[in-house]
C-alpha cells in the first residue's frame, strides 16, 4: 500500500518489518506498532527519536487502516517508496566477477509471487532479482514485502526494458538458464553445466535463472536468448508448479 500523500510504502508483517529495522533502519520514516511488539523494535524506535521521526504505540484497528490489511502482525513501518533502478553494466560485471546467482522474471504479474520469489532468493543466497519495466509486471508493494518475510532486505532488485535483449548480452558473461516445460533437457543437468563452465573459466560462473508466466511460460524470443533451457520433470498430473516453487528448486541446485 502506497501513501499517495507522502510517497511512502507500508511494510507490515513481523518478519518483514524486523528485517527492515535491523538491516536498513535508516529507510524507516515512521513506525506504528502494538505495545507487545515494542521490545522487538526498541532499537529502531530509539533511532527514530534521534532522527526526530515519529513512532506510535497503537492497536490492531489503526494498524489495519494504515496498511490496508489485517495481516500486519502488530507492526507497520513506513518507508520511502522504493525505486527500482535499471540494471547497469556494473551490476552485470559484479554478477560475473563475484559468481553471483540471480533470478530474471518475465511476465510475472502477481505481487505475491514477487514476494515469494524474493524470499526464496534470500534463502538460497541469490543476489539479484531482475524484473521487467513493463506496466503489468509485479511491483514492490506492501503485499510483496509481507510475503517476502524479510527477503527484500537481502537482495537487489533491478529492472530491464527488454528481457530478451538483456539475456543476449548477459549470456556473453554469465550462464543464462531459461526454465521451460517444453525443454528437452532436465534440471538434473544444471550442476554439470555449472561445473563445465567453471572448468573453462577457472571459477564458478555467474548464473541467471529465467522464469516466465505460469500459464504461458517464456515467449520464444526470450527462450532463444538463453544459453540453455531446462525443465523440472514431474508426474504430469499437474501442468506446472507455482513460479516461486520452481525457482526454489532451481536455486537449490545452484546453492553450494
Amino acid at each position: 500500500m502506497k501513501n499517495r500523500l507522502t510517497d511512502e510504502l507500508a511494510i507490515c508483517g513481523l518478519n518483514a518489518a524486523r528485517a527492515a529495522a535491523e538491516i536498513h533502519p535508516g529507510t524507516i520514516n515512521r513506525l506504528f506498532l502494538r505495545q507487545d511488539r515494542l521490545p522487538l523494535f526498541s532499537g529502531v524506535c530509539k533511532q527514530l527519536a534521534e532522527r526526530k521521526r515519529p513512532y506510535k504505540i497503537t492497536d490492531d484497528e489503526e494498524l489495519s487502516i494504515i496498511c490496508k490489511t489485517a495481516h500486519h502482525q502488530g507492526v507497520v513501518a513506513m518507508i520511502e517508496r522504493p525505486v527500482v533502478e535499471p540494471l547497469s553494466r556494473e551490476d552485470l560485471d559484479l554478477w560475473q566477477n563475484e559468481s553471483k546467482t540471480g533470478i530474471v522474471l518475465h511476465d510475472i504479474g502477481n505481487d505475491h509471487n514477487l514476494g515469494a520469489l524474493a524470499r526464496a532468493a534470500a534463502f538460497f543466497d541469490a543476489h539479484f532479482v531482475v524484473i521487467s519495466e513493463r506496466e503489468k509486471e509485479a511491483a514492490l508493494t506492501t503485499s510483496a514485502y509481507r510475503v517476502a518475510e524479510g527477503g527484500m532486505e537481502h537482495i537487489i532488485i533491478r529492472s530491464v526494458y527488454r528481457t530478451e535483449a538483456f539475456l543476449r548480452d548477459a549470456s556473453k558473461q554469465i550462464l543464462t538458464v531459461g526454465t521451460s516445460l517444453r525443454a528437452r533437457r532436465r534440471i538434473g543437468e544444471l550442476r554439470g553445466l555449472i561445473a563445465e563452465r567453471q572448468s573453462e573459466t577457472k571459477r564458478r560462473p555467474g548464473i541467471a535463472l529465467v522464469f516466465g508466466n505460469e500459464e504461458a511460460g517464456l515467449p520464444a524470443q526470450v527462450e532463444e536468448a538463453c544459453a540453455v533451457l531446462l525443465r523440472i520433470p514431474g508426474s504430469g498430473k499437474i501442468d506446472s508448479l507455482n513460479v516461486s516453487h520452481a525457482a526454489s528448486i532451481f536455486l537449490n541446485e545452484c546453492y553450494d
